[in-house]
């Protein structure tokens, strides 16, 4: 079998925000941006790995959810426990630089972890929570 990771998922609750979080302070590539206002379908991805995307989508606009559905995903987006993603670059110290220099919300400076790695964690606008692992 030949199965490779092409589009994860990632909430948004503010299309505008999060695509200047993974365009402007990741470096993102904008691969697509569809709809319109908050109802707004985004594709973003690494330079370079055209084949590997995320797709920040509005998370109640699935038409198979319930309103109670509705507001526990907008009460876990709130409390950053809803979405999150583990990406990885190999110099963690320069990486973590620029992204806190985005003005973003730190959750983890970059740490060594007794499982055998160092990394580090933000928050995106939408409080997902972005792990940074370091490539060794």
């Amino acid at each position: 079998m030949d199965i490779t990771i092409h589009t994860t998922f990632l909430p948004h609750d503010d299309p505008d925000a999060s695509l200047a979080f993974y365009r402007d302070v990741l470096g993102f590539e904008v691969r697509s941006d569809v709809g319109q206002g908050r109802m707004r379908w985004i594709t973003v991805g690494p330079a370079g790995q055209p084949d590997t995307s995320i797709l920040l989508a509005p998370p109640a606009a699935d038409p198979g959810i319930t309103e109670d559905e509705r507001r526990t995903i907008t009460e876990m987006m709130a409390k950053g426990t809803y979405g999150w993603i583990l990406l990885a670059t190999p110099d963690l110290d320069d990486t973590f630089e620029r992204v806190q220099a985005g003005d973003t919300e730190v959750v983890q400076e970059p740490t060594e972890q007794p499982y055998g790695i160092r990394d580090c964690a933000f928050r995106d606008p939408a409080g997902n929570l972005v792990r940074i692992q370091e490539l060794r």
